[in-house]
């Protein structure tokens, strides 16, 4: 049993991270990642790469998230609170979703190529309807997984 998803934080506190991080100046490794019902999306963050132009496909895919799925949760993974890997959320998350219409599963990461000081990594689990979100929240959040998803 494991809890997939402890660490929620709003929509606007993500959005602001992301901004930070893309505007500090530091360079990062990253890939964002979308995963709907009937397409996935990937963005990687190549050393070509700079941050304006990572900055523009990512809000471009979120904004198309946002058309079709407008209820999210957003999670902070983190490895000083011990959390499970970004790609074992992110597998349980497209599991457990599975259920749900048109739900997306979105993650970003942005590792620093010199420290992990600044390394974010999140989740979105977008939602199609509200009532899918607060169903999600109340089976799993802060819960035990049993038989957790393999991936």
């Amino acid at each position: 049993m494991a809890i997939f998803f402890r660490n929620s934080i709003t929509d606007a506190t993500a959005f602001e991270m992301i901004e930070q991080r893309l505007s500090s100046g530091s360079d990062f490794d990253g890939y964002f990642n979308v995963y709907g019902n009937d397409h996935e999306l990937t963005v990687s963050w190549t050393p070509a790469m700079n941050a304006a132009d990572f900055r523009e496909q990512v809000t471009d895919a979120l904004r198309s998230t946002w058309q079709k799925t407008r209820f999210w949760l957003s999670y902070q993974r983190s490895d000083s609170r011990n959390d499970l890997g970004i790609n074992e959320i992110r597998n349980a998350a497209i599991k457990l979703c599975g259920g749900y219409l048109e739900t997306a599963v979105v993650t970003l990461c942005l590792l620093g190529r010199d420290d992990n000081q600044n390394d974010l990594e999140l989740i979105f689990l977008c939602f199609r309807e509200e009532t899918e979100r607060r169903n999600f929240r109340v089976r799993y959040e802060g819960k035990f997984v049993a038989d957790a998803p393999q991936g």
